[in-house]
């Protein structure tokens, strides 16, 4: 079932997520609407509370065909990689608006898959980027507090544009 994407603005993205001490069958339908919703929207990662849902799970996959998802439950960067990459990033809770933002190029994250295992992967380039990007979803930060804060300003305006008429 395809879940409704909440939009910048909306309190509940500046809420840190809550860690997760059971899996149930919620859970596995969650992780699997938040990936049919997300592939609807062309989007390559979406965390939980982008849904609505304050509970520490992201889902992501970067492949073309989708075939290639990860559903990550009470995820946690371990181990970063010092080197840098700075590239555009987007956000389905910020539709249309996309900028440059340094994240690290190579991370460790632990985490617990649907059927309970503890898991741990190491990734670089856009992966780790949209694993930094949901992690941080989960922890109530959005990728434009990564901006100075006159840009950040100006993207607020440009929204606040769009909800007066009504297109946001």
């Amino acid at each position: 079932m395809k879940l409704k994407i909440i939009k910048y603005g909306n309190p509940i993205l500046r809420k840190k997520s809550e860690i997760i001490y059971e899996i149930s069958d919620y859970l596995r339908k969650l992780s699997y609407d938040m990936l049919e919703t997300m592939y609807a929207m062309s989007g390559i990662g979406l965390a939980a509370p982008q849904v609505g849902i304050l509970l520490r799970i992201c889902v992501i996959d970067i492949s073309l065909e989708h075939k290639s998802s990860i559903i990550m439950l009470n995820p946690k960067i371990i181990l970063v990689d010092n080197n840098k990459i700075y590239e555009k990033e987007g956000c389905l809770s910020l539709p249309g608006f996309y900028e440059s933002i340094k994240r690290f190029k190579k991370i460790s994250v632990d985490y617990i898959d649907l059927d309970g295992r503890n898991k741990k992967i190491e990734v670089t380039g856009l992966i780790a980027k949209v694993m930094q990007h949901e992690i941080d979803h989960l922890d109530a930060k959005i990728f434009v507090d990564y901006l100075p804060n006159w840009k950040r300003k100006i993207i607020i305006k440009k929204i606040k544009r769009k909800i007066k008429i009504g297109k946001w």
